[in-house]
């Protein structure tokens, strides 16, 4: 999906103090995949034995996500990549300026068929409604890695155009909230982070061109 960039206030002032200060940052138009990249997409990537074509893949570590961005690089003959982490939070408002979710304030509790949801696992992508860019599964089901290493302090220091975060650091960056969390539904703001090449069965990723 084309994601038209602008300005936004990133991060949360009654957040985590990892997502302070709340800070201005102008993010260029790039391209965003609606959907969590899906078990059946990795496999023609990288054969393996799945159950559930539609279901996000997961177990993969930053440094497969990369591989695959790379491969389909090579396949569609774009740049394909991970998104940073301004991008993500900037796509995941839908054009909504400092809202706590995708959708606005609500608490994830109160939307449709919520505690029914994410018993065993994630769930086929694009089950729940899209938010304003029409984005899929932004802040729920997996985790997703974004290309920035991580420090619980940059914001102090961002750049105010496309961050990129930090030179380096021993975590890469990753967002949105996952099936194993006691809340399901991550913040737009929160930020989490694991070293790149742990992989966890509620990490998956997606896509972004540009």
């Amino acid at each position: 999906m084309p994601i038209p960039g602008g300005e936004f206030l990133m991060g949360q002032e009654d957040g985590r103090d990892e997502e302070r200060p709340v800070h201005r940052v102008n993010v260029a138009p790039f391209r965003l995949c609606r959907f969590q990249v899906t078990n059946a997409q990795f496999a023609e990537f990288r054969k393996f034995a799945f159950a559930g074509a539609t279901l996000p893949v997961t177990s993969v570590n930053w440094f497969d996500a990369v591989a695959f961005c790379q491969w389909l690089s090579h396949e569609w003959a774009l740049p394909v990549r991970l998104p940073t982490e301004a991008e993500w939070e900037f796509a995941a408002r839908g054009g909504l300026e400092q809202k706590r979710f995708p959708w606005g304030d609500a608490p994830p509790e109160l939307r449709d068929s919520y505690a029914a949801r994410w018993r065993n696992g994630p769930e086929p992508v694009a089950t729940s409604a899209p938010n304003g860019y029409g984005l899929f599964d932004m802040c729920e089901n997996v985790h997703e890695w974004c290309t920035d290493w991580y420090d619980p302090g940059y914001y102090a220091i961002s750049a105010a155009d496309n961050p990129q975060g930090p030179p380096a650091g021993t975590r890469r960056s990753s967002r949105g909230g996952a099936w194993r969390h006691h809340i399901k539904i991550a913040r737009c703001a929160a930020r989490s982070s694991i070293p790149p090449d742990f992989r966890y069965a509620d990490y998956g990723f997606r896509i972004a061109v540009g």
